[in-house]
């Protein structure tokens, strides 16, 4: 029997516009890229609102994710800004850390100490404002950390190593604080970005130039080698 071929045509057409089965998508998490968003977002807002104004789900929003998952992460919103902090200064010490100060040249090592410092704190200032306003709260969160102390002790044992090199060698001051040493290299970059809106207002000068900012770089290097030096 002769197959219609108007009935075939109808029957392939049929076929065509079918829809296919659809194949159930599999969601996989990943814990740590969540947790990478909700620290860059919580970063972010932190810093643009401080503690007192941020607001959690508009951190969420900006990871991509819900306040559910948030809270399942980091537990709480003071959590979370401990989280941040805790963030902030293992960026600096690690970024410190490469400079390998211990195998360096004693000049060399401070001068490059400085030169870092300054320039990390020009390309972070969230990190600045994170030290300010924890700084009016007195540390009140700073204080909860438990990975703090252990961050800072790295700095210090590097630093103290250079300063007794420099020192056995006659090319420094015999018996050098490290905890002072950097904080007159921290000091001198801290203020001057702190205020620099009101000293370039009060002294009719911009201290923002880049040629400005480059010299105060260098202002610092030679301070603190002016100090350590024999």
């Amino acid at each position: 029997m002769p197959r219609d071929p108007g009935a075939a045509a109808d029957l392939e057409a049929g076929a065509q516009a079918a829809p296919a089965p659809k194949r159930r998508t599999r969601v996989t998490r990943n814990p740590e890229r969540t947790a990478a968003a909700i620290m860059a977002a919580a970063t972010q807002e932190f810093a643009e609102k401080g503690m007192g104004g941020a607001r959690i789900d508009v951190i969420a929003r900006r990871a991509g994710t819900n306040k559910r998952m948030l809270y399942h992460y980091f537990g709480d919103k003071e959590a979370l800004y401990l989280a941040v902090l805790e963030e902030a200064y293992f960026s600096i010490r690690h970024a410190e850390h490469r400079l390998d100060l211990t195998r360096r040249d004693p000049e060399d090592g401070i001068r490059e100490l400085a030169l870092f410092t300054w320039h990390y704190f020009l390309d972070h200032p969230e990190f600045l404002g994170f030290l300010a306003a924890e700084n009016q709260m007195r540390a009140r969160y700073l204080k909860r950390s438990t990975k703090i102390r252990s961050m800072h002790s790295n700095l210090i044992i590097e630093l103290e190593s250079v300063l007794a090199r420099g020192a056995a060698s006659g090319v420094f001051k015999p018996g050098l604080d490290p905890v002072g040493v950097y904080l007159t290299i921290a000091a001198l970059g801290f203020f001057y970005l702190n205020n620099r809106y009101t000293l370039s207002t009060i002294f009719n000068r911009d201290l923002e130039a880049p040629d400005a900012l480059e010299q105060w770089g260098n202002h610092i290097a030679e301070v603190t080698l002016a100090h350590v030096r024999a």
